[in-house]
C-alpha cells in the first residue's frame, strides 16, 4: 500500500430519512440496513483498507457519535476521529481533516467518501480510486460521476466537457425537477453527483485559500495538529466556520474540478424505496432482509427484521415495515 495515500469518511448525519431505524441518536451509517451483519460504517472502512493503510483512514463525525464509532471500528487509534464540536456541513470538516492530514505528510493524496453509501463492486470501486490517485496532483480535483439509470430528482448533476475518463466539469446542479432531470439523462453529457472525492493535500488547499480564506484562517495554526492541543483547537475554532457544504465552497467554483465516471455501482441509500430496489425480491416484488417471510396477497413490501426472526404479511402492498413499526411514505 502507498503511504501517501489516505481517506477521510464522513460520518456525522442523522439520517433522518431512514427513521424508525435511524435516529439522531443512532443514525443509518450505524446501522446494518442490508443484512450482511455489518454496518454501513464498518462495510466503508472495510472497501477503504482493502488498498490504504488503515492508519491512513481518518473520520469526520460529531462528539455525539465518538463512542460509537470507536464501538463499531475498535482498531481505530483516538487520533484517526476527528470531532465536529457543532455541524457546519462539509466543508469545514473536510478543510480540518486535510490541514491534519497536511500537517503529517504534505505529499498526502485523500480520498472523501461518505460512510453511508452502498458498493457493492469493491474490486471496481478500488480501481477507480487508484486511478484517480494517479491523476490528482497539484491542478485536479477529482469527483466521481454515477451514470444516471432514470431521471432521479433527488440527485446533484453533474455535466462534463466529454465522456472521457477524466474529463473537465462544465456545470454542477442541484436536484433538478423532473423535466429537467428527463433531459439531463437524454443528453448523455451529464452523471449523478456521487459524494466521492480524490485530490492531493496541496491542491483542495490551494481552493480553499482561493475560495474560502477565511475558513482556512480559523485552522491556520499548523503545529497543533496530532498533539494534545488538537481537540481544544478543534472546540474553540470550529463553531466559527460558515456552515456551506464543499460542492457550494469549492467544487462549484473551481476550475479545477475534473470528473471520472464511476465504473463501480452506487447508491446513497437516501430511502426506504432505495434500499427496497437495491434488496433481493421474490416474485411479487417483496423485498426481504433477514426475516423468514410468508405471505398473501402482498407486494412490493420492504420487510426487514432481527436475523431469522419469521413474518407474515397479508394483503400489504408497497408498505416497509420493521420489527415494531410501518413506513409508508416513501411507497405511496
Amino acid at each position: 500500500m502507498n503511504k501517501d495515500h489516505y481517506a477521510l469518511i464522513m460520518a456525522g448525519g442523522i439520517g433522518s430519512r431512514f427513521w424508525p431505524e435511524s435516529t439522531p441518536e443512532y443514525p443509518k451509517q450505524f446501522l446494518d440496513l442490508t443484512g450482511t451483519g455489518q454496518s454501513l460504517l464498518q462495510q466503508t472502512f472495510k472497501r477503504i483498507a482493502a488498498f490504504i493503510p488503515e492508519s491512513n483512514i481518518y473520520f469526520l463525525t460529531t462528539e455525539h457519535y465518538r463512542s460509537i464509532v470507536l464501538e463499531q471500528l475498535p482498531t481505530l487509534m483516538e487520533g484517526q476521529l476527528l470531532c465536529e464540536p457543532v455541524q457546519r456541513n462539509t466543508a469545514p470538516c473536510v478543510l480540518m481533516g486535510v490541514k491534519k492530514i497536511h500537517s503529517q505528510n504534505p505529499s498526502a493524496k485523500i480520498l472523501v467518501a461518505p460512510s453511508d453509501h452502498l458498493i457493492r463492486d469493491e474490486q471496481a470501486f478500488q480501481k477507480d480510486i487508484m486511478d484517480a490517485f494517479e491523476h490528482s496532483n497539484a491542478d485536479n480535483l477529482i469527483t466521481f460521476g454515477i451514470r444516471p439509470s432514470h431521471p432521479a430528482t433527488g440527485y446533484g448533476y453533474i455535466k462534463s466537457e466529454n465522456s472521457a475518463s477524466l474529463a473537465a466539469v462544465e456545470e454542477f446542479t442541484e436536484k433538478p425537477d423532473l423535466k429537467t432531470a428527463e433531459r439531463y439523462v437524454t443528453d448523455g453529457a451529464y452523471f449523478w453527483n456521487a459524494g466521492i472525492f480524490v485530490w492531493s493535500a496541496d491542491a483542495i488547499l490551494k481552493a480553499f485559500e482561493a475560495y474560502e480564506p477565511e475558513m482556512c484562517q480559523l485552522f491556520s495554526d499548523a503545529s497543533i495538529w496530532n498533539t494534545n492541543k488538537e481537540v481544544s483547537y478543534i472546540q474553540s475554532q470550529f463553531p466559527l466556520a460558515k456552515e456551506i457544504s464543499i460542492d457550494y465552497a469549492i467544487l462549484e467554483r473551481s476550475p479545477w474540478v475534473k470528473v471520472i465516471p464511476a465504473r463501480f455501482d452506487w447508491n446513497d441509500l437516501g430511502s426506504w424505496s432505495a434500499l427496497h430496489s437495491e434488496t433481493d425480491q421474490d416474485d411479487q416484488g417483496n423485498a426481504v432482509i433477514n426475516a423468514q417471510l410468508f405471505t398473501e396477497d402482498a407486494s412490493g413490501n420492504l420487510i426487514k427484521t432481527s436475523a431469522g426472526k419469521k413474518g407474515v404479511t397479508s394483503r400489504l402492498k408497497r408498505l416497509y415495515c420493521c420489527r415494531k413499526q410501518f413506513r409508508t411514505d416513501d411507497f405511496t
